[in-house]
């Protein structure tokens, strides 16, 4: 037999195999995650935006995401089940002799709820709270920042790094919710990435 046949029949049979694998685990092929997302990452939640800016409060950062619920979220915002999604910005400072340091951590938390005799949708962020007409201008809010104070200057001389996450919590939902998630995708909106801060003003 030849050697790239012999080589081509190998290939495929290691490739049904993890496929077989992975249909007994539940989990998707790798073909199946592909078409489901697009190509990579999850077709829901996208980080469109991301940069940070000294200024005189501080060191502030903006960010944009594409948000598009699942049918399967939205279907539990219009029975009363609150969803809560979380924006979280960690500065370090880089070190060559050790672990990056980490400086500080913020977070921000939405909690987003239907209010069925209203048809309302009620975000409540830092203890306020606020009414909206569309779920699509509830998320509106959410889906970006700008200038969002993380923390006091910090030293031009040192290499500074942020690591910025967006992610729908499913902590919060209600906890026979939890257990029945395992492996829905649906539910698996979050984004991370790393952005280096500026040196200059």
């Amino acid at each position: 037999m030849p050697l790239l046949r012999r080589r081509d029949l190998l290939q495929r049979s290691a490739s049904a195999l993890l496929t077989a694998a992975l249909t007994m685990t539940g989990l998707p092929s790798l073909a199946q995650a592909q078409a489901s997302s697009g190509g990579g990452g999850h077709p829901g939640i996208e980080l469109t935006e991301l940069s940070t800016a000294r200024g005189d409060d501080g060191l502030l950062l903006s960010y944009a995401v594409r948000l598009e619920l699942s049918k399967d979220v939205e279907e539990a915002l219009y029975k009363g089940v609150a969803v809560v999604f979380v924006a979280e910005a960690e500065l370090f400072k880089s070190r060559w002799y050790w672990y990056d340091k980490p400086k500080v951590r913020i977070v921000r938390r939405w909690r987003l709820a239907y209010q069925p005799l209203t048809r309302h949708w009620r975000l409540s962020f830092d203890g306020l709270s606020r009414s909206y007409n569309s779920l699509n201008e509830a998320l509106g809010v959410i889906r970006r920042a700008s200038q969002w104070r993380i923390s006091d200057n910090v030293s031009a001389e040192d290499d500074h790094y942020v690591v910025f996450s967006f992610r729908l919590d499913t902590d919060e939902l209600p906890r026979p919710m939890q257990i029945g998630l395992g492996g829905q995708n649906d539910w698996n909106l979050a984004v991370q990435r790393r952005i280096t801060v500026t040196q200059g003003r």
